[in-house]
Formats: structure tokens, sequence, C-alpha cells
């Protein structure tokens, strides 16, 4: 574990200390697109932050290669390589999109080639562990196209999330944070050797995020851009492949008790290969509402629009800290959540620790269609947005003089959300105009 948190750090490390430079070179080459009618942050910021990721990603590698304990991965397995190989590829395609703005289908032809340069070295799908039934090898081809379709849809999906400061760096961050604690017990746990690399990955993908999200918190100095984006996606989906493709549950069995045991003990992991729900669930999710959204207005699946679920925390009252935490949240209990169902998957409390949870995401997702008040009796030990009483006072305090007492006189126009001071659940007072008010007496 020591050597997998010193990999993190210097990652991390190098990382951050990379991405100020990097805005500065981003600003001299002119990455700073201007300001489109889907963006949500009113001043031009520069790209280009994958730039400082990739070299983090270099790194780790570079000092795990050094290590005692993590050496034999690069020794008995070519996945490492193949990783930086596809990594390189897809993290060039990214910074010449952040740059000049090549057309969506390249990219997604880049994305194929990345992926298949992988597969080429080692980095594929050779099997898959089905409930009930077993282990079901898989043709070469039949591996390939697989790897291939979900390397495709992790990258897409966590580029489409990647819409508000430290959304997509964050999500990561934890969906990585929730699979490098399954494969460590895998690797230390079973003592199963084949999760060593997928370990690794995991732990090299943390630090890339939390080396970057200091500098991409709100207000953000600097957008990972496609390039940070799409490298972070290959990156979290290639931990996916090699966990779930390379294990074999035939070893397993001595641990688990069977190949059935061990195949149900396996889901949370082959579920995000198939269908990623858990490990990158609400990016999928996003991902298929958008394609599903612009198909039906009959657009690309590939135009931009502010349709996405943050677009629409935003829409509905949230800030913009709290749509990223609200996100945050969902994320952490979905990958979690499936970490935790894979050591108590008998335990009836987690169903209900999760389902509790989930209302609880429900209420805070709602929190700003209400506008709760509270009683007469409750007002002193309350805040004074809560107040009927000084709500009312307010309102007189802000209407101009000679006003209508009509409706539609009176009503105030609301204030969106994280304009100007105004919070989800109501405006905030004036106090500077009622000073005003008061001095010009």
């Amino acid at each position: 574990m020591r050597e997998y948190l010193l990999t993190l750090c210097i990652t991390a490390a190098v990382t951050y200390l990379l991405t100020g430079p990097v805005r500065k070179f981003a600003i001299v080459a002119g990455a700073m697109p201007e300001i489109r009618a889907r963006d949500v942050h009113r001043e031009p910021t520069p790209r280009l932050g994958g730039i400082a990721m990739f070299f983090g990603l270099c790194a780790g590698l570079l000092v795990a290669d050094h290590l005692t304990n993590l050496s034999p991965v690069f020794t008995m397995s070519n996945e490492p390589r193949a990783l930086l190989s596809g990594a390189a590829l897809i993290w060039l395609i990214g910074v010449l999109d952040d740059k000049f703005e090549i057309d969506a289908l390249i990219k997604l032809g880049g994305q194929m080639i990345a992926a298949g340069v992988m597969v080429m070295q080692g980095l594929t799908i050779l099997w898959l562990p089905i409930p009930g039934v077993g282990t079901v090898s898989l043709t070469q081809w039949q591996g390939t196209l697989l790897t291939v379709a979900l390397v495709v849809i992790s990258i897409n999906a966590v580029n489409f999330v990647d819409g508000l400061d430290g959304l997509a760096a964050g999500m990561v961050c934890i969906a990585a944070t929730a699979f490098f604690l399954y494969a460590y017990r895998l690797w230390y746990g079973y003592g199963i050797e084949a999760a060593a690399p997928a370990t690794l990955f995991s732990a090299i993908l943390i630090g890339m995020c939390v080396g970057f999200l200091p500098h991409n918190m709100h207000p953000a100095r600097i957008f990972m851009g496609d390039s940070g984006s799409m490298l972070i996606g290959l990156v979290l989906s290639a931990g996916a492949i090699s966990i779930t493709g390379q294990v074999d549950p035939s070893v397993m069995k001595l641990n688990f008790g069977g190949t059935r045991d061990a195949t149900h003990a396996m889901m949370p992991v082959f579920i995000p290969l198939l269908m990623p729900l858990t490990i990158i669930a609400v990016p999928f999710a996003d991902l298929v509402l958008a394609i599903v959204r612009r198909t039906w207005k009959g657009q690309s699946p590939f135009a931009a629009d502010r349709g996405h679920l943050h677009h629409r925390l935003l829409e509905i009252g949230h800030s913009h800290s709290r749509a990223v935490l609200i996100m945050y949240f969902w994320a952490a209990l979905l990958s979690f959540g499936a970490v935790a169902y894979s050591v108590h998957s008998s335990s009836m409390w987690l169903v209900f620790a999760i389902a509790g949870l989930s209302f609880v995401g429900l209420v805070l997702l709602l929190l700003p269609r209400f506008t709760p008040r509270a009683p007469d009796w409750a007002e002193a030990f309350v805040p004074p947005r809560y107040r009927r009483r000084r709500a009312a006072v307010v309102a007189d305090v802000e209407r101009p003089e000679g006003a209508g007492q009509s409706a539609g006189e009176g009503a105030r126009t609301p204030m969106p959300a994280g304009v100007n001071g105004a919070t989800a659940i109501g405006a905030r007072a004036r106090v500077h105009d009622r000073r005003k008010a008061h001095s010009s007496r």
C-alpha cells in the first residue's frame, strides 16, 4: 500500500506543478476558445490541462517501474505499455482538438484506433464471467470489439460530463478510488496477480485527478479539455478491461468456494464492462440521455447542447458548487455502493443504507423546488430567509416608491441561482440597497 501511495503522490505532485506552466502555455498558444452558448463560465478560460495530466501519468508509471513491489507488473505483463501507447495517442488527438476543434467523427476514429493499439499489445478482454453460467471464452474478434466499445463508451461518457468546474476530474477520482479498493482487495486479499495492473492504473488515475483539481475547482483557472477528459476516460476503461477480461474466475474459486460464487463476487466489476452503470454510472446516463435527446430532435449525437445533467441542475436552481457536489454524491453512492455490495452481498442492511442515501440524494436534487417557511413560533430559531415576516419586510423595502399593489406589479422576478449572490433556496436580501436608501434620506 505504501508504494501505491508513493506512486499516487508523485503523480499528483507532477500534475499539480505542471498545470501552472501549462496554463501559461495554453494562453500563449491561443487555446482559449470564445464562450459558446452552452458554456457555463463567463470568461475565456485556457484549456490543454490534459498536458499536465499526461505527464503525471508518465511520471507515475516511471516511478512504479522502479519500485520493488510494483516493478513485477511491468515484467510479467505488457498492459502498462499498452496503456501508455493508447494514452499517448488519445492525448495527442485531444491536444489537437483543444487547439483546432477537429471534427467529431475524426475524434471517434482516433478513439477507436487508440483502443485498437491497446488491444494489439495485449490489453483486451479474453473472457466474460456471466452470473449463473460461469466463464465464457471470447474469440479474438469478439474480445476486440467489446474492448473497443468499452473504451469508446468510457471516453465519451467522461467527455460529456465535463461541463462544470471540477466535475469530470472529481467524479472520475471518486470512481477510481472505489475501483482501486476493489482491485487491491483482489490482489492482496486473494493473491490474484492479474489484478495488479488494474490496481496500479487506478492509483495513477487518482493522482492525476487530485493533482489537477486544485486548478480546476470553481472558479476554474484552466480546463482539462478533450486532451484531459478523453485521457482519464481511457485510463478508467483500461482498469476495467484489465481486471474483468484478464482475471480468470476459475482462479478465484479456491477462495470463494466455487465458480458461480466467484462470478457473483466479480459482479461489481464486469457490470461496468458490459454497461457502465457502477464505475461511470452518472456519466454513462448523461451520455445515453444526450444521444436520445439529440437524435430525437434530428440532430447529430455529437452536436453540443445545454441539456446535460449538470445544465439541468443549474436550470432548476442549484448553484454551481452545489450542482457539482450533488454529482459527486451520486457518483460516490453508486461506485462505493457497488464495492460494498461485492464485499457484503448478503447483507440487507447495505441495501437499506443505499436506498436511504438514494432518498437523500433525491431530496437534494429537488431542494430548489421548495421554498420552506418556518411557522411563527419557530421564526426566532431559523435564519432570516425562512421567516415569513422577514420576507415580507424585505419585499416592502425593495419595492420602488409609487409601485402598484397589484399582483403583477408587486411581484418580484426571481434571481437565477448562483448569480450575484443568489442562492438555491431564496434570493439574498439586498443589504447594500437598503443602506443606500437610508443614507439618501
